[in-house]
């Protein structure tokens, strides 16, 4: 019993929910556009963020560069000049920044791979936003003229209720018996009953006098 009743609640409230969504369907395509907008500005933010960093480490994986590279010479002259504790130091110093270049590199290397995904990400989001926004204006001129139909009826003149009312009362008119006929009908039916047209039928066939005066009768006259 308690299931019953609960799967007709859960119908209805489907069916109210297709309803309501039906009849705010342009509002909630509105709003979900909205919120895909907001969306992609926030994932093109954060693109924007990984492309500056990913920069960041690229300018700084050169300066490392071209610091390795000068204590490499400097380092060379010091072996030359038999400067062996400066050359040490240098060499310390090289293998430092070589270490630190490495890091560097790998760094870049996985910013390069997080701009290319979020890239294609944004690049697709931006052409489905797009779609989106193109389907909205197409749904909110079908909307309309579903609106004018629904006002004026698809004649363009007429509601269909007012249209089917008046066909009905054409027809109305039209198939209305006529009242002079009917009362015509109605005397042959009360001559019949007093036997008022035996005498008539009898004249036709020639047995008597004729009952009503005829054209050959007026023209008798005459002659």
């Amino acid at each position: 019993m308690f299931g019953t009743l609960r799967t007709l609640i859960n119908g209805a409230n489907a069916r109210t929910e297709e309803r309501v969504r039906d009849i705010y369907s342009i509002e909630l395509i509105e709003q979900k556009i909205r919120e895909a907008t907001t969306s992609l500005k926030a994932a093109k933010v954060s693109l924007a963020g990984l492309i500056q960093r990913k920069r960041s480490e690229e300018r700084q994986a050169e300066a490392l560069q071209t610091r390795i590279a000068d204590l490499v010479i400097r380092t060379k002259e010091a072996v030359a000049q038999g400067e062996e504790t400066l050359a040490m130091e240098a060499a310390n110093a090289i293998a430092t920044m070589e270490n630190e270049f490495i890091v560097r590199e790998e760094t870049i290397r996985r910013l390069e791979s997080r701009v290319l995904r979020l890239e294609g990400s944004v690049e697709t989001a931006h052409r489905r936003l797009t779609d989106l926004k193109q389907g909205a204006i197409a749904a909110k001129s079908v909307r309309r003229e579903q609106a004018l139909q629904t006002r004026l009826g698809h004649t363009g003149g007429l509601s269909t209720g007012a249209m089917d009312e008046a066909e009905e009362l054409i027809s109305q008119v039209m198939n209305r018996d006529d009242p002079f006929e009917k009362s015509e009908i109605l005397r042959e039916i009360d001559a019949g009953l007093n036997h008022e047209t035996v005498a008539d039928r009898m004249a036709a066939k020639g047995l008597g006098a004729s009952t009503k005066t005829t054209a050959a009768d007026v023209l008798a006259r005459f002659k």
